[in-house]
């Protein structure tokens, strides 16, 4: 038995983890089944959030490993083989204890959120640069149908030029929903925008 399937099957109680067909949950999720993807997340986040934690030994980094393992679990799914040998929840963690790793090995991302810059004089607070563009601006319209802790994270990246982790230390938030606010705010910034 490899280490992730014992760590995978230690975390939960025998029967519990027998009524869950987990090969089934991913190949739904390779289907494009995003309650199959629901129910993996809420049977098991939180003991991959422990295993990413006790790699990466902060909470926000850990929460990014996470938030990434769910995003390559959703697009490889359909790529899983259980003739490989792996079982489909040692697959899963398989995949949180690797993304655990890169981040940890990719040192750039260990000092994000302690030491933010203080914004420069001159750069424009999030509500001066909407306030900017003109009332009949198709970006200001489609900037305003989005939540204002959204838009102000997503301006602080693109307008500012701040990094995700910069932005998560300045407006004090989880480095994992910055990431997620910024991506949506994008989606949403898109599809406003076509």
């Amino acid at each position: 038995m490899s280490r992730q399937a014992g760590l995978a099957d230690r975390a939960m109680d025998p029967a519990e983890a027998t009524t869950f067909d987990y090969r089934d949950a991913i190949v739904r999720c390779g289907r494009g089944d995003r309650s199959a993807l629901r129910a993996i997340y809420d049977r098991d986040s939180r003991l991959m959030l422990g295993i990413a934690h006790r790699i990466l030994r902060r909470r926000e980094l850990a929460e990014e490993a996470v938030q990434d393992a769910f995003v390559q679990i959703w697009t490889k799914a359909a790529s899983f083989d259980p003739a490989r040998g792996a079982s489909a929840r040692a697959w899963l963690f398989a995949i949180v204890r690797n993304r655990a790793l890169n981040v940890l090995r990719d040192g750039s991302r260990e000092q994000l959120t302690d030491a933010v810059p203080d914004a420069p004089d001159d750069a424009p607070s999030p509500e001066a640069i909407v306030s900017s563009l003109s009332d009949a601006s198709r970006l200001r319209r489609c900037l305003e149908t989005i939540d204002r802790r959204r838009r102000d994270c997503l301006l602080l990246a693109y307008a500012q030029g701040l990094s995700h982790g910069e932005v998560a230390g300045r407006l004090n938030l989880p480095l994992g929903t910055v990431k997620a606010w910024i991506r949506r705010s994008l989606l949403s910034l898109r599809e406003c925008m076509q």
